[in-house]
């Protein structure tokens, strides 16, 4: 989306009171668009804030002309800053992330039993149309001398 155009493109990210927001304009035209907007984020205290303009490849080329860090003054309850001071990991509430899906429930004996019964009646099958092929096979084979 923001390949190759003839103007600058912005992108403004927020985040007041646990809600991560990015907007952007692509258009030139000083008109923000929603990109994102995600509740329940929860960001530990401590860490810095940086950004890169290097996308790994001679195909882009990307360049950062100004950064502009506001720290926004928000009046906090006590059990507000207690809970925030317990945050240590970056944290999205309610986000179900790849490869954190719910165990599969056990099969049943029934399910279990189904499945093996009809295996075996599917190699049996096998087994015994292979065993009729091949008969037929050797009998085709053999030399007839009259």
């Amino acid at each position: 989306m923001v390949r190759n155009l003839p103007h600058d493109t912005f992108l403004v990210i927020r985040y007041v009171k646990r809600r991560l927001t990015v907007l952007i304009d692509i258009d030139g035209k000083h008109e923000w668009r929603d990109c994102i907007d995600v509740p329940g984020v929860r960001l530990p205290r401590g860490y810095y804030f940086g950004s890169s303009s290097v996308t790994g490849d001679l195909s882009d080329n990307h360049d950062i002309i100004s950064l502009k860090l506001f720290q926004l003054t928000v009046e906090r309850t006590p059990e507000e800053e207690k809970r925030d001071r317990e945050v240590f990991l970056p944290v999205v509430d309610n986000l179900r992330l790849p490869g954190m899906e719910a165990p599969l429930e056990p099969m049943s004996g029934l399910a279990l039993f189904l499945i093996v019964f009809f295996s075996l009646v599917a190699i049996v099958f096998a087994i015994v149309i292979g065993i009729i092929l091949y008969n037929k096979w050797q009998e085709q084979s053999r030399k007839h001398f009259y």
